[in-house]
């Protein structure tokens, strides 16, 4: 076994989980045996918290041991005790003019609530798509800017991925050094304090837990798990990861739909002999 490895961190969406939402057997015996070995296991998502914590519970982290790290690294949560350990709110007074901008720009702005996802369009498809994505529900508001006057760890806008481009330029330059904003998937912009990123929160729990990016081992396939896969002695780039994510890779695994995460961790945590399948192609 690498005992160099003391903490995996995964994306959830097109990483951890496959096509239809769940986590392969392979992968969850690989990790649940990983985390019993005193591997830390770190969710990192732009989920919301409450859209981790069932894919937490099913790999028994509060039991086990790990940490959830939502909103991009908005807030980090430790399993075992249900405490925040860190977090870091939006500024309020840019809630407004980001869903203003987003209105402008043709794009659905959403945020969250203690009950779920709320937004202006709450039946947008990408919306229901987050909705789906964390199994909560949407309500209505009439101004979301208006609406939001309590702490909120991010906001996401949504468009067409065509479309998206022209969005994050706009909000690029409308909020450049005063918000962090990137690309989750080709219809999801996270909506950021500014800083706040996967990377800049991992270093946060590292040094928390007295340990440094040596020991940190990272899977992701999305634009915004590049900083962290940059940051871990080991980045691993899952096989549908976008081209950027695969450059930044140690090494590049099989796709979500065949056990990317679970080879990844046999093979570098464990030092198992693995096999990719023969039908994917690999740079490395």
């Amino acid at each position: 076994m690498n005992d160099t490895i003391k903490v995996l961190a995964l994306d959830l969406d097109g990483t951890l989980t496959n096509t239809k939402k769940e986590i392969s057997p392979r992968t969850l015996e690989a990790l649940q045996r990983a985390a019993a070995a005193g591997v830390r296991i770190v969710l990192a998502s732009g989920r919301p918290t409450v859209g981790i914590w069932p894919l937490a519970r099913q790999l028994q982290l509060e039991k086990l041991g790990g940490y959830i790290l939502s909103y991009n690294g908005g807030c980090i949560l430790d399993c075992a005790t249900g405490k925040v350990v860190a977090q870091e709110a939006f500024p309020l007074d840019l809630i407004k003019p980001v869903c203003d901008e987003a209105r402008a720009a043709g794009a659905v702005a959403l945020s969250y609530n203690d009950e779920g996802v709320v937004s202006e369009h709450p039946d947008d498809e990408y919306v229901q798509i987050e909705c789906t994505i964390n199994r909560i529900p949407a309500s209505r508001v009439e101004d979301l800017g208006s609406y939001i006057n309590y702490d909120v760890n991010k906001l996401l806008v949504t468009a067409e991925p065509d479309r998206m481009v022209h969005v994050e330029e706009r909000m690029q330059q409308k909020f450049a050094g005063k918000l962090s904003i990137y690309k989750s998937m080709p219809f999801f912009l996270e909506i950021m304090p500014l800083g706040v990123e996967k990377a800049q929160s991992l270093r946060a729990l590292l040094t928390i837990l007295g340990l440094t990016e040596e020991n940190l081992m990272a899977c992701g396939d999305g634009w915004n798990d590049i900083s962290m896969i940059r940051l871990a002695g080991v980045g691993i780039a899952m096989g549908n990861a976008v081209p950027q994510v695969k450059q930044e890779a140690t090494w590049v695994t099989a796709d979500n739909d065949h056990d990317g995460v679970g080879l990844a961790v046999e093979k570098f945590i464990f030092e198992e002999e693995v096999e990719l399948p023969p039908e994917e192609e690999f740079p490395f």
